[in-house]
């Protein structure tokens, strides 16, 4: 099984994948002029929105809610991961992901808010909705769906999960062994998936509003409290600074572990890591309480800098500063091309990371990280659960066969026992395949809505008029020849009703 999983994920993760999620963040940062940098100073006023409703949830909320997805394991093991398989010069390309990766995402968060739908009492959106919504696809809203549930609610929880199963073994060891229907698993491994599963359990039954409560407190607090231990090892290291900048960027291209090493690792890390092109950020973004599309996509695009380009450096600057890595070869002997730690040491685990931190904070580090990956872990095991709900909601109306949740629910927290006690590099391929279905699906998708009715251009030039103009920011989907944006139609003839 093990050997099918390598070889399905070499498949999905060719190197078209790479340069498609690539060329497509390229294609909207040229086409919308760069406005992950043009409107940064408008994507920090947006965060300080807090409207929220019976029905939705505050632009802040919603970031909470995506960032619960985006800063997890991938941030903290996925960091090591990339170094580990594709040298130092791998965090170069996570960059540039990112940089180019703002723009999938404000296009995809647009898509979201623009197409969602109102049912239950909550607003619901995602690919699958604006594939049949815009396209009239319903068979590819469909296919993603499918797609998102088995990589959202199958593969990726275990990923969450392993990580932080290891780091609480670096902590404390192994404990007594049991042996259970997994194999033999430590007694504290066993701990930690028990808390894990009872607080999963009662958040989840919450609904979105819960989740959102709880990342919006959980979320911003861990990652800066990260952030500091970096910088402070930064501080504490400032001679060593430019030569860790000029090993990444010397890297980037000459790449200890072959260019295709860095890029491939870079780019499969970045894309797990800030999720820009997987269309999972859209389910988050759809459930703002915004005026216009376009502001919840700007936000959505702010949390991919926010991701990468502060906690994933943090990880990588702590690392290579400290020189707690080691860099595999190509070949399969076990062999080094960099040995600075112990050969037994998991590469796909948080290992380099907690031994970066013991190395200047001493035990404090190695637990400050398990606690990290614990939040940080758990957060992104909600989001996800969030995303699998959204998208049996959406084939529950396909299909009109109310699939109960109560099984996605338990399928979840079976797949995080998995994950709990399996290998690493096993999940870690697990969790790749999950996140190439995705992407494939929505990079696709998103780039052939633009070619046939570019409704994110029309929304981002219609909200780039109004605020030059000054006023209050409303959305017309009409005016601007978008069709199918029902939610949008019904809301503006609300308030023109309220306004006579």
């Amino acid at each position: 099984m093990e050997g099918f999983i390598s070889a399905l994920n070499g498949i999905i993760w060719s190197p078209a994948l790479i340069y498609l999620c690539l060329g497509a963040g390229l294609f909207y940062s040229i086409l919308t002029r760069f406005a992950q940098v043009r409107h940064f100073k408008e994507m920090c006023k947006l965060l300080l929105n807090n409207t929220e409703s019976d029905k939705g949830i505050s632009s802040f909320q919603a970031l909470a809610v995506s960032l619960s997805g985006r800063v997890g394991v991938g941030n903290i093991a996925g960091v090591a991961a990339a170094i580990g398989f594709g040298g130092p010069g791998a965090i170069f390309w996570m960059w540039v992901v990112a940089f180019l990766g703002a723009s999938t995402a404000y296009v995809e968060s647009t898509l979201g808010q623009l197409y969602k739908v109102e049912e239950n009492g909550q607003y619901r959106g995602g690919p699958a909705y604006y594939f049949e919504r815009c396209l009239g696809w319903r068979w590819l809203g469909i296919l993603f769906a499918i797609s998102a549930i088995i990589g959202c609610g199958i593969f990726l929880p275990g990923v969450q999960a392993n990580a932080v199963g290891n780091a609480v073994t670096q902590i404390f060891g192994d404990g007594n062994m049991v042996v259970t229907s997994f194999g033999e698993v430590g007694t504290h491994k066993l701990i930690a998936l028990a808390v894990i599963l009872i607080v999963l359990a009662f958040i989840i039954f919450g609904g979105i509003k819960r989740i959102a409560h709880f990342t919006q407190i959980v979320v911003p607090f861990m990652a800066l409290g990260y952030i500091v231990l970096a910088l402070i090892v930064v501080f504490l290291n400032l001679d060593k600074v430019p030569g860790v900048f000029s090993l990444i960027l010397s890297d980037a291209f000459t790449a200890q572990a072959g260019f295709g090493a860095a890029i491939g690792w870079g780019v499969k890390r970045g894309i797990y890591s800030n999720e820009a092109g997987q269309g999972t950020g859209p389910h988050a973004a759809a459930a703002a309480e915004v005026d216009h599309p376009s502001q919840q996509g700007l936000v959505q695009a702010f949390s991919v800098y926010v991701d990468t380009l502060f906690v994933c450096t943090a990880t990588a600057l702590m690392i290579l500063i400290t020189q707690q890595y080691n860099v595999v070869g190509e070949l399969t002997d076990g062999s080094f091309i960099v040995q600075n730690v112990d050969a037994a040491t998991e590469v796909g685990s948080a290992a380099f990371t907690q031994m970066a931190l013991l190395s200047v904070f001493g035990p404090f580090g190695q637990v400050f990280v398990g606690i990290a990956l614990f939040f940080f872990a758990f957060t992104t095991i909600l989001a996800y659960y969030y995303i699998t709900e959204t998208n049996v909601a959406y084939l529950n109306r396909v299909f009109n066969n109310k699939l109960p949740n109560i099984v996605f629910k338990l399928l979840l927290m079976f797949m995080v026992a998995y994950g709990t006690v399996n290998s690493a590099g096993y999940i870690w391929n697990i969790g790749d395949i999950g996140v190439g279905l995705m992407a494939w699906v929505n990079v696709l998708g998103i780039l052939t809505i633009f070619f046939m009715y570019k409704p994110t251009m029309r929304c981002l030039r219609d909200f780039e008029v109004q605020k030059k103009a000054g006023g209050p920011i409303t959305f017309d989907p009409v005016k601007l020849g978008i069709k199918n944006a029902t939610f949008w139609e019904k809301r503006l003839a609300k308030q023109q009703q309220e306004q006579k």
